[in-house]
């Protein structure tokens, strides 16, 4: 499990790798990983934007950016949390994940909170997180 906490809000991330989405032998890894956001401050905040950096085994960076999380711009009040699962696909058997939320508070202020660097490891592969 990665932690990161940006201004009370926190984000968890559990990854697994997913064998049965897997093709080793035609080189597609598929990993699987599960976020938690909990709104440890003291207003409401949503979850505008997502951005996310993948570097695989190789060194190939593939930048991501959208609209909210899995389509929803979550709200989340003082102690409230939101929790989904995505997935992502390599060419290699390791590779690592790391971003940001742009998070708007009540007031319309935006921030960037921190989703933790984390580490993508088939069975056998690497651990690394950079």
């Amino acid at each position: 499990m990665y932690k990161a906490l940006t201004r009370g809000i926190s984000v968890t991330v559990m990854p697994r790798f997913m064998e049965e989405e897997s093709l080793p032998d035609q080189g597609r890894y598929f990993f699987a990983y599960t976020v938690e956001i909990i709104n440890g401050s003291m207003e409401r905040v949503q979850i505008k934007t997502r951005y996310w950096r993948i570097t695989d085994g190789r060194g190939r960076v593939q930048e991501v950016r959208g609209e909210g999380v899995v389509g929803k711009q979550p709200v989340l009040g003082p102690g409230e949390s939101f929790s989904y699962t995505s997935g992502c696909p390599l060419e290699t058997p390791d590779g690592t994940m790391v971003g940001h939320y742009v998070v708007e508070t009540a007031a319309g202020e935006r921030f960037e909170a921190d989703i933790p660097a984390f580490s993508l490891d088939a069975p056998g592969g690497r651990r690394v997180v950079h």
